[in-house]
């Protein structure tokens, strides 16, 4: 059997959720938080180690100060309502991202909830927030540069020691809901051999069913790395 042991998801269509119902947005990202709490317990229950979700990328900026501020409000709600509950279910929380740019209000519950988390044995849980995949390389690059090493000793493994992931399995599959089919700069390093699983659902309806179906997909394909 096929070995699976991360997952990562870009969570896209709550907006467009919302939009189909005649709802606020905000109902859409509501909404997308209840989708990740079964993910993420569906994870558990199914034995997957990893999980990492796309949260907020870096061009997300580009949204209106409204539903940008109303976004970081939510992961700070929803990280003080839920860490009690993850951590007694063995949940393990990180943060992957450039955490410079967003309030320090927000840094230290993000802090909080990864130290409080950090010695659990559950699904790995890692959230990209104000990630790119390009900003990731590019900051990786730099930390090189930076620690002096020649041009000729740079290798891939070194790189991957750089990236924010570093420790952390490359992901097995690569899910997007909502049907579209690009990266959106997500793991672009990572998902170099990844199965790739696109579903028209969009992320508020995704739940343990359809990622059963995922899994049950990937365990059919073959996994060459090139060969």
């Amino acid at each position: 059997m096929t070995e699976l042991n991360h997952i990562a998801i870009i969570m896209d269509g709550n907006r467009r959720w919302a939009k189909e119902r005649n709802l606020p947005t905000a109902a859409g990202h509501k909404k997308g938080v209840t989708a990740l709490r079964n993910t993420v317990r569906a994870c558990n229950d199914l034995g997957i180690k990893y999980l990492t979700v796309y949260a907020f990328s870096t061009e997300n900026w580009k949204r209106t100060d409204e539903e940008v501020n109303f976004l970081m409000d939510l992961v700070a709600i929803t990280l003080k309502n839920e860490l009690a509950e993850m951590d007694k279910e063995g949940v393990k929380i990180s943060f992957i991202g450039d955490m410079s740019r967003i309030s320090k209000k927000l840094q230290d519950v993000i802090f909080n909830s990864e130290e409080t988390t950090k010695n659990n044995n559950g699904v790995n849980l890692q959230i990209a927030f104000n990630y790119g995949a390009r900003d990731e390389i590019t900051n990786a690059v730099r930390c090189i540069v930076k620690s002096g090493v020649k041009a000729e000793d740079i290798t891939s493994e070194l790189i991957c020691k750089n990236l924010y992931t570093k420790g952390i399995p490359d992901p097995d599959i690569l899910i997007r809901t909502g049907g579209e089919k690009r990266l959106s700069n997500y793991l672009l390093w990572q998902i170099a051999y990844s199965e790739i699983i696109v579903r028209n659902e969009y992320w508020p309806e995704f739940d343990k069913k359809i990622l059963v179906e995922c899994v049950e997909e990937f365990r059919t394909r073959q996994r060459r790395y090139g060969k």
